[in-house]
């Protein structure tokens, strides 16, 4: 898409998930069931997609970012003189530039474009530079003279409750009670844990980027990786003092997505300096920005006791769970939602009693990444399951079986569980496949080792462990979140073209929106329209939830289409459109009679519908977190065999065999590359991936210093099962595929890992320290 702007020339740029399918010798499989291929797909694997950083307009400028080097200062003054009056430089603005709402965030709007009186994490924005070189527009944000006093951050999330105020909202993000059942009630057996899981970053292949272009009429419109439109324009529209109307967010390639891809606080300084000088502007931040600059998984401490009887069924569940929000709240209401609902896991539990914070701190934002909340509390809850097997004498995964929950059974929050939970079938899966073999006294199999072919262990050093992890996730929002998606289906010849502003992240939606046209109309072309906002919104792109609403959507259009193709042609020949099919562009009747094809039906017209998909509606948690807060859920269960030096506490997961409930496969190619994308990143959570901080300053942050799992870390992933009962309520009867595995993961890593090793592993990433049964000299 080419469009032409006075005074600024032209923007070029692809769409980030519509472009037609590269001509095919033969024809390609298509329909729900098979796995039809990203049509973008030949140009990702060329490297000939473009991205938001690949952007380019007449007249470009550059941006540039000063950020806070300090995680809490009180601002004395910010001096720009400097800066403005370099060569080259265009425009310069800070807190006082903002014309309109100077908050944003995803979840709360606390957060500032720029910091106006006091700094709160380390990166906080402080003043954008607009320049005609990139490097002008770094020299001059180093050449803003600010004077700070430094102020003693509060880093630790326990100390937050006494510190004074943080925030002018006050350092209590959300607290939840729940309370279920009879506080009275006790085990005969009482196991205690405390858990403590660290601050996983998204890490997208690509840092964030993005142009603003300045319209005639005095609005902006923006282009970037954006995977909230809407959002992201009310939010800029907002902030620019401008109507909606005159904000216009187009959404560009999307270079993976685990999370809110684009940071708001990007986009808003770009839309400002274009505003200000007239001119496209550009930026393109580096990985250190990136890490300063986009949100976390929440890091969290967790303490449990569990009570069971003599027999391992659970009686009692106490929790406190602590989740730090960093310095804003952002979705951090919801991440403690589901921590807090999904502490017990999807185990049967008659009563149970958990606490849930989560509180401001100087330490850098945490917001929405897969599995928020729930994959938290998993490797603690998985954490005391082993610990009850260990005192009972029972195995691990026997005690899970024991008190498995099952459709029909209660959640702690009082809400029956209603979806397919084959949450024993799962487990029974991984229990009974097949183990892999142990490594061979060779030399050269020594790269099989912990540590790689240069490790320094001992073979005779090693011990094999194998554990489990069930994880549980919830579809879409929650707590009464309006979960609504907008798609239209036109038809014209043999060409059907979907409209909706579902962004595609590498989810496989666009694949899946094809798939759908062509199962419903019998039409092999299909393209996906590149998104913007002036479509109707389709809301954010996580939890899954495109695969619900906006197929959904994408389904009950097409429908509405194949009604409007067929009717003419059954009201002809005497009977109801259920009687006609169509298959491979052709319609038939049941009989024989009547055989066409879609392009003859048609006879040049074109055919479009527009609907909404709206999931039954949910409430929010009460005062004792009780409540039907969740549309539905999926489940999937590990088993973890991993390989441990106990000498030098090194570790190498040898295989990871999944287990989970699809509710149907829709794209069996895509589906299991979701999964084992996520058992990785699972993985990364488990053993390696943690942004650091010193005082609340992150150190290195960099893909040097923040390491994570590549194909030689991988183990061998094996999906043993997928359990294909359908949900009534969701369409297709699909469930959402990717974010259950990251939940699961972890805590399957740290089951095989006390397996091995008896330790107790209750932090997450597991330090060499914590494996190693001799101390290291």
């Amino acid at each position: 898409m080419t469009g032409t702007h006075e005074g600024a020339g032209s923007v070029t740029v692809s769409p980030a998930s519509g472009s037609a399918p590269a001509a095919e010798a033969e024809p390609l499989p298509h329909g729900l069931g098979v796995s039809l291929p990203s049509a973008d797909a030949p140009a990702k694997t060329q490297g000939t997609f473009p991205y938001a950083a690949d952007l380019w307009a007449e007249g470009l400028l550059w941006a540039a970012i000063l950020r806070s080097p300090h995680p809490r200062a009180r601002i004395l003054s910010i001096d720009t003189k400097q800066a403005a009056e370099m060569p080259g430089v265009r425009a310069v603005v800070t807190h006082e530039d903002v014309p309109g709402d100077a908050g944003h965030g995803r979840g709360t709007p606390d957060r500032p474009v720029f910091a106006k009186d006091e700094v709160r994490h380390h990166g906080e924005p402080i003043a954008a530079i607009a320049a005609d070189h990139p490097d002008t527009a770094r020299l001059a944000a180093a050449a803003i003279a600010v004077e700070y006093e430094v102020l003693e951050p509060v880093t630790d999330p326990q100390l937050a409750f006494e510190a004074e105020p943080l925030h002018p909202d006050g350092n209590l993000v959300r607290h939840i009670p729940l309370r279920f059942g009879d506080p009275e009630a006790a085990g005969d057996v009482v196991v205690e844990g405390l858990y403590r899981i660290g601050r996983q970053d998204p890490a997208p292949i690509g840092a964030e980027a993005g142009l603003a272009v300045p319209r005639p009429d005095g609005g902006v419109e923006i282009y970037t990786a954006a995977t909230d439109p809407h959002a992201d324009r009310d939010l800029a529209a907002a902030c620019f003092g401008l109507p909606q109307d005159k904000v216009k967010v187009v959404v560009t390639g999307v270079p993976g997505a685990t999370a809110d891809r684009e940071d708001p606080g990007i986009q808003l300084p770009l839309g400002l300096l274009a505003l200000r000088t007239g001119c496209p502007v550009k930026l393109a931040a580096t990985r250190e920005e990136s890490f300063l600059s986009h949100a976390h998984r929440h890091p969290t401490i967790l303490r449990y006791r569990h009570h069971a009887d003599s027999e391992g069924t659970l009686v009692k569940v106490e929790a406190q769970i602590l989740m730090d929000a960093g310095a804003y709240a952002d979705t951090s209401a919801d991440a403690l939602a589901a921590a807090v609902s999904f502490a017990c896991g999807p185990y049967v539990v008659p009563h149970a009693f958990v606490e849930g914070w989560a509180v401001r701190t100087n330490n850098p934002p945490a917001g929405h990444l897969r599995g928020e909340g729930a994959m938290q509390v998993c490797a603690a809850y998985e954490g005391q399951m082993d610990k009850l097997a260990a005192k009972l004498g029972l195995e691990p995964a026997e005690i899970r079986l024991r008190n498995a929950m099952a459709t029909g059974d209660i959640l702690p929050t009082s809400q029956t569980v209603t979806c397919p939970a084959p949450v024993a079938e799962l487990l029974r899966a991984v229990q009974e496949a097949p183990l892999p073999d142990l490594p061979k006294d060779a030399p050269q199999e020594e790269w099989l080792l912990p540590g790689g072919p240069e490790g320094a262990g001992d073979p005779s050093a090693v011990r094999r462990g194998v554990g489990y992890g069930v994880g549980m996730v919830h579809m879409l929002g929650a707590e009464g979140a309006d979960e609504v998606s907008t798609a239209t289906v036109k038809v014209n010849g043999s060409v059907a073209t979907v409209i909706c502003a579902a962004v595609e992240t590498s989810s496989g939606f666009s694949t899946l929106a094809r798939q759908i046209v062509q199962e419903t109309l019998g039409v092999e072309e299909v393209h996906v329209a590149a998104v913007d906002t002036d479509q109707p919104p389709a809301g954010a792109a996580c939890h899954s939830r495109h695969t619900w609403v906006s197929g959904g959507a994408v389904e009950r259009a097409a429908k509405m289409v194949r009604t409007q193709l067929l009717q003419p042609l059954a009201h002809k020949f005497g009977m109801s459109t259920e009687l006609l099919q169509i298959t491979d562009g052709k319609i038939t009747s049941y009989d024989g009679v009547l055989s066409t094809t879609v392009a003859e039906a048609l006879n040049g017209k074109e055919l479009w519908a527009t609907a909404q998909c709206r999931p039954h509606p949910t409430e929010p948690l009460d005062e004792t977190g009780q409540g039907d807060a969740f549309v539905g859920l999926a489940f999937c269960a590990i088993r973890c065999v991993a390989d441990v030096d106990i000498e030098l506490g090194t570790i190498r997961v040898v295989e990871m065999s999944v287990a989970q409930d699809v509710g149907r496969v829709l794209n069996p190619a895509q589906l299991r590359a979701r999964i084992e994308a996520g058992v990785t990143q699972g993985l990364g959570a488990a053993l390696m991936e943690n942004l650091r901080t010193t005082r609340g300053l992150v150190r290195h942050p960099d893909l040097t210093g923040y390491p994570l799992p590549t194909s030689l870390d991988a183990p061998d992933i094996r999906i043993v099962k997928l359990v294909e009962e359908r949900d009534v309520v969701a369409p297709f009867g699909a469930k959402p595929v990717s974010a259950a595995p990251v939940v699961a993961a972890p805590a399957a890593v740290a089951s095989a890992v006390r397996a091995a090793t008896g330790r107790p592993i209750g932090r997450l990433p597991i330090r060499p320290q914590a494996a190693a049964l001799t101390p290291l000299t």
